[in-house]
Parts: structure tokens; sequence; C-alpha cells
């Protein structure tokens, strides 16, 4: 195991990054985008630019620049290759209220997968979103006293267990990189997603 302190909104932290997993294990094989933040949920007109630019900055930048940075040195390995996993969160496909730096940063990250898909076959570079919804971590905890419903209501929203979304990025990741899990949904059976908008 190696453990790097980085700061992904910063080019140069995400570089040494890279470098120094070059440095211990010769080659990146698996890129996981999972860095992630929000901000209050307030309406939109109340956002100040630093609560937007904040989430976009961890969100979207830093998910950019990981996957540069990755996709230089899978590039340049031998043999060439990797595979880059993006987490885009159940809020790829519909928004929560009062949500919208988290929202917009999700429906990007869906157009960054496809561009890295895209760009990437030539590299043998494949490239993967995991869209989550309501895993049992500290982030969704307030989901068990109840969270505010596109309706108006507040409702408590089932959890599940955050092993299962380990299980499908491990699965994920140990495809061969001739094959490649576009997008998957993990998800709370139960949780309002299906039918939310």
């Amino acid at each position: 195991m190696l453990v790097v302190p980085t700061d992904v909104t910063v080019p140069e932290s995400v570089d040494a990054l890279v470098d120094k997993t070059r440095e211990a294990f010769g080659r990146l094989d698996v890129l996981f985008n999972n860095a992630g933040i929000s901000a209050p949920a307030v309406p939109l007109e109340d956002l100040t630019f630093e609560q937007w630019n904040a989430v976009v900055n961890v969100n979207l930048t830093g998910a950019f620049l990981c996957a540069q940075a990755a996709i230089r040195l899978m590039k340049a390995q031998t043999p060439r290759g990797g595979r880059i996993i993006n987490n885009g969160s159940i809020s790829a496909h519909a928004p929560r209220p009062n949500s919208a730096p988290y929202t917009a940063t999700k429906h990007a990250i869906s157009g960054l997968t496809k561009s890295i898909s895209l760009d990437g076959r030539k590299h043998n570079i494949a490239c993967s979103q995991i869209d989550v919804g309501n895993a049992a971590t500290e982030m969704t905890d307030k989901m068990a006293a109840g969270i505010p419903q596109a309706n108006g209501s507040t409702m408590v929203e089932p959890r599940m267990d955050v092993r299962h979304v380990a299980d499908a990025v491990v699965y994920m990741a140990n495809l061969p990189l001739e094959a490649n899990v576009q997008f998957i949904t993990v998800m709370a059976t139960n949780m309002p997603f299906v039918g939310r908008g």
C-alpha cells in the first residue's frame, strides 16, 4: 500500500501522486476517481461563487486532472493501457432539491467518462462510471432522519451497505481491458430514485 496525500484540484499535486505511484509500482493499471464534495443545500440564487467553484474544482476538475495524469502514464507504460473508473452518482441522472453544483458536476462526469472512453480506445485505456445511490456512509447519515424530496416533503430514505459499492468497483477493475462496464448503478433497492424528478 502507498499513501500519498493529494489535493486533486492542484495539477502539481496530482502529478506527484502519479509519479510516486510509478516509482513504487512501475505502472498504473486502475484509477478510481472518487474525490467529491457538495455545497450547502440552499437555493441556487443563494450559493456563493466560492461554494460553486469549490464543488466544481474537486468533483469535475479533480477528476479531469487525475484522469489526465493517469492517461499520460498508461500510454507510456508497457504493456500500454489501463482503466479509469469515475464516480458519477445517482445525481448524474436526477437532482435532489437545492443541489445544483453537485448535480451539474455529476452530469459533467458522464460526459467526461464518455470522452475518455472514446479517446482512450486507441491507447488500450477503458473508462467506466459507477453511479452510487444511498450507500451507508457519513455522507448519507442524514437520510436516516429524513431528507427533502422533490415534492416538498421530507422522507427517510433506505441505504445499503457500502460494501456493495466496493464489490462493484472491484468487479469493474478486474475486467480484462478487452471488456468494459460503461455505466453501472448500485443503489438501495427501495430508495426513491426511479420516478424521482
